[in-house]
C-alpha cells in the first residue's frame, strides 16, 4: 500500500510487517544496518522491518542476529525488492503503528516515519552493559548491576528521515545527533524510565536510525544542528512521530504518565507495593479505605506533581547537585509538601515536616521509599479527619 510520495523524490509504502522507502532519484543514506550501515550512495530502499512480536516471540530474531544477509534476502524477497540495494532497520514493534510527519519550510521539505516501544528496553546512556561483542559473538554479562534478562526483551525506536535536499557527510552524522536528542526529550517529558538502572531513560538498547537525502544541487547544507532550519523540522518531525508511534504501541500518553507511581517505579516499586508501603503506616480501617481508593489517590495531580518534584530532587543528590549536608531539611520539606497534596491540608505542612524530621534521609531507594509510603500515610490519616 502507499502511504504517500513525497518531494519527486520517494515513495513510502507498507505491506505486511514492513515499510520501505523507494528512491524516485539518487539519494546519500546514515543508517545503523547491521550489513553496510554508515554513509553510502549505492541505495534505492531504506526499510523498517518487523521481525516478531513485542513479546515471548523469537521469530527471525536469532537469524537476524548471526546472519543479518541472509536475514535481508528472505525480507526482501516477498516484496520483489533488491537486497543489496536496502538498507534496513529492525524491530519488535507493531509496524501497523507507524508514525508519518511531514514538514516544510521555503525550498526545504522532509519526512520522519517512526516505530517505538519503550516497555520494556528503555535505557540510559552509560547503563551497566549486558552483552559484551567479541570475535563475532556477543556474550552475555550481568555486572555491575546488569541484568541480561533485560536485555533479551525486545524495545526499539527506529527512526527514518527523508530530506529533499543534499547534506554534506558531515551534514548527515549531525542530522543523526540532532534526531537522537529529539527522541531523549520525548522520553524525558514522558518520564520514561531505564529498566536497567532506574535512571531517566536516554532511548534503547537497540534504537535504529536511517536518514536519507536527496542528491543534486550546487549548494549541499552543511548543518543540520539547532541552530539550522533544518535542524529545527528535524527536531520537530522526530519529535512529533516518536511521541505518536509510543501512544500507539504503549498507550504512552501524558495522562497516562500523570501518576505517582510512573514516578517511583524508577526505583523498582510497582503499585502493589507502593501501596502495601502506605498501608503500614495506616490504621487498619484507614488502609482499607486506600486500598479501595488506591487509584484515585496515586492519579491526583497535586500528589503527583509533590512526588515528581521529590523525585527529581533525589536525582539532584545523586548528581551532585544539591550538597548532601542539605538532605534532611529538603526531603523533610517535600516529604511534607506530598503529605499536604494527599490531604489537601497546606496550613499542616509545618507539622508534617516536623513529623517527617525524625527519620533517617537518604538517597537509597529503600530509605527514600520509606519517606515517600510516611508522607502519603501522614496525608491520607488526615484526609477525611
Amino acid at each position: 500500500m502507499l502511504l504517500g510520495k513525497y518531494y519527486n523524490g520517494i515513495e513510502i509504502h507498507r505491506e505486511a510487517k514492513i515499510v520501505y522507502a523507494k528512491f524516485l532519484s539518487p539519494h546519500r543514506v546514515i543508517s545503523t544496518d547491521r550489513i553496510d550501515g554508515g554513509l553510502s550512495e549505492k541505495f534505492t530502499y531504506l526499510y523498517n522491518h518487523q521481525l516478531c512480536e513485542p513479546s515471548g516471540h523469537d521469530h527471525q530474531h536469532d537469524l537476524a542476529l548471526h546472519d543479518p544477509v541472509e536475514y535481508r534476502r528472505i525480507v526482501c524477497e516477498p516484496f520483489g525488492l533488491p537486497p543489496e540495494q536496502c538498507a534496513s532497520l529492525g524491530t519488535a514493534a507493531n509496524i501497523n503503528n507507524l508514525a508519518m510527519c511531514h514538514a516544510s519550510y521555503r525550498d526545504l521539505e522532509l519526512v520522519a516515519a517512526c516505530t517505538a516501544g519503550v516497555e520494556v528496553n528503555a535505557a540510559r546512556a552509560g547503563d551497566p552493559a549486558t552483552f559484551y561483542e567479541c570475535d563475532g559473538s556477543f556474550e552475555a554479562i550481568a555486572e555491575e548491576g546488569g541484568s541480561t534478562s533485560e536485555a533479551e526483551k525486545p524495545g526499539t525506536i527506529n527512526t527514518m528521515i527523508f530530506i529533499n535536499s543534499e547534506l554534506t557527510p558531515g551534514a548527515m552524522v549531525r542530522a543523526v545527533i540532532t534526531a537522537t536528542e529529539a527522541k531523549t526529550a520525548v522520553l524525558q517529558e514522558l518520564a520514561v524510565h531505564s529498566r536497567l538502572s532506574g535512571r531517566l531513560a536516554t532511548g534503547t538498547g537497540t534504537d535504529q536510525v536511517g536518514i536519507a537525502c536527496k542528491l543534486g544541487g550546487d549548494h549541499p547544507l552543511t548543518s543540520a544542528g539547532e541552530h539550522t532550519k533544518l535542524g529545527e523540522l528535524i527536531g520537530k518531525t522526530v519529535h512529533d512521530t516518536i511521541k505518536q508511534a509510543l501512544l500507539l504501541q504503549n498507550n504512552l500518553t501524558p495522562g497516562v504518565q500523570r501518576s505517582s507511581s510512573v514516578y517511583i517505579a524508577r526505583l523498582g516499586v510497582d503499585e502493589d507495593s507502593f501501596c502495601a508501603g502506605i498501608e503500614a503506616y495506616l490504621d487498619e480501617s484507614e488502609a482499607d479505605l486506600l486500598r479501595k481508593n488506591f487509584q484515585a489517590v496515586d492519579q491526583d495531580p497535586m500528589t503527583t506533581a509533590a512526588v515528581a518534584s521529590l523525585v527529581y530532587l533525589r536525582d539532584k543528590f545523586l548528581w551532585g547537585l544539591l550538597p548532601e549536608s542539605c538532605m534532611p531539611e529538603i526531603l523533610s520539606s517535600y516529604g511534607a509538601q506530598v503529605a499536604a497534596a494527599v490531604s489537601g491540608t497546606y496550613d499542616h505542612i509545618a507539622q508534617y515536616r516536623k513529623n517527617l524530621s525524625n527519620s533517617k534521609k537518604s538517597i537509597d531507594s529503600e530509605l527514600f521509599m520509606d519517606l515517600i509510603y510516611r508522607s502519603f500515610a501522614l496525608g491520607f490519616a488526615e484526609k477525611w479527619s
